[in-house]
């Protein structure tokens, strides 16, 4: 008796579940998103760069390629760049083919080998980056990926982002219910998308004169804080 009572107690509630969904799909909603974003000033640069070599046999290129980037690894160090801030980010070995020359030529000639290691270091004072370049390139780096800039902390800064977008979003809410002519009756769901920190450049570029280091325009970083809500309305 009990449990045929429980039994029938389950089968109504999930019988019920789905009427009880499309209540809540059918009722009015109002979906909206807003976006803030706030710049801070970046506290450190990664710079990409590395040696490629080529030589006869791939035993030799390695062997070049390993001597070059040694003097580029001394070469940050004495730039002041701390070897907890060096990452290996690529090392490959590969053959070198010639050029195709005949229409129905099936197969490539090798015609040596080609080593390539990539480091990216962290230059912790934005102001230096330049010169870690020069010094890089002056030890032997033939290949310059880039520079991305970044920070440490950033959760005071988008945590402002996120005050801000929230607010515009509530405003944006009681603006469409005031147009309208319907009321707010609460937020069913509130969520926030993806950011990322994105670097900003100057647009300007410094000026070179004899002797000076590569210029680098470090700019700000801008943080995006985006904020989605479904509000229940009424009339």
């Amino acid at each position: 008796m009990i449990r045929t009572l429980i039994t029938s107690t389950a089968l109504a509630a999930t019988l019920c579940l789905p009427a009880f969904a499309q209540a809540q799909e059918s009722e009015p909603t109002l979906s909206l998103s807003e976006s803030a974003t706030v710049q801070i000033a970046p506290e450190f640069a990664t710079v990409s760069s590395g040696v490629v070599t080529r030589a006869d046999t791939a035993q030799a290129a390695v062997r070049a390629n390993a001597d070059a980037m040694s003097q580029v690894f001394a070469a940050l160090r004495r730039a002041g760049v701390d070897s907890d801030d060096m990452q290996t980010a690529q090392l490959s070995v590969s053959p070198v083919y010639a050029d195709r020359r005949q229409p129905n030529q099936v197969e490539l000639t090798i015609i040596g080998y080609e080593a390539r290691n990539q480091v990216s270091a962290k230059v912790r004072d934005t102001a230096r980056v330049g010169q870690v370049i020069d010094a890089m390139v002056s030890a032997g780096a033939n290949n310059i990926n880039g520079v991305t800039f970044g920070a440490e902390e950033t959760g005071d800064a988008l945590n402002s982002a996120r005050r801000e977008a929230i607010a515009a979003l509530l405003s944006k809410a009681e603006l469409f219910a005031d147009a309208a002519g319907f009321e707010l009756c609460g937020i069913r769901r509130m969520g926030e998308s993806s950011y990322r920190p994105q670097p900003v450049y100057e647009s300007r570029m410094m000026a070179m004169s004899d002797g000076a280091s590569t210029p680098v325009a470090a700019g700000e970083l801008t943080l995006t804080a985006t904020v989605s809500a479904d509000f229940c309305i009424s009339q």
